[in-house]
């Protein structure tokens, strides 16, 4: 089981955690969305969670909470910048199919 950051992501996060006073890391999960199932939720940790389960890359952990887990587990958190967008890429390998606006995806398990 693992979550894992590119050299650019950890980089954009360890940028936002010296700008969140009390962040502990990145808060990475799903939640129920759109027509095809799940999105993603990211957000600077503020706080343990009791079910979390942390990955650590490049000195920066990311905590996933047990419900979310069997969803993105295995995937690569990558931050893209392209002219003038910047957003995180998310390599998950559960992905079975994702709805035509790219906000929702279904997994394999």
């Amino acid at each position: 089981m693992a979550v894992t950051l590119t050299p650019a992501a950890a980089d954009r996060i360890r940028s936002y955690l010296a700008e969140t006073p009390g962040g502990i890391g990145l808060r990475f999960g799903v939640r129920k969305s759109g027509c095809t199932g799940f999105a993603y939720v990211v957000d600077i940790a503020k706080a343990p969670g009791p079910d979390d389960t942390v990955f650590e890359t490049d000195g920066v952990a990311v905590r996933v909470d047990a419900d979310s887990l069997p969803q993105v587990d295995g995937t690569e958190i990558d931050f893209v910048a392209q002219g003038l967008n910047q957003q995180f890429v998310f390599r998950n390998p559960r992905v079975a199919a994702e709805c035509g606006c790219g906000e929702s995806f279904t997994t394999t398990t």
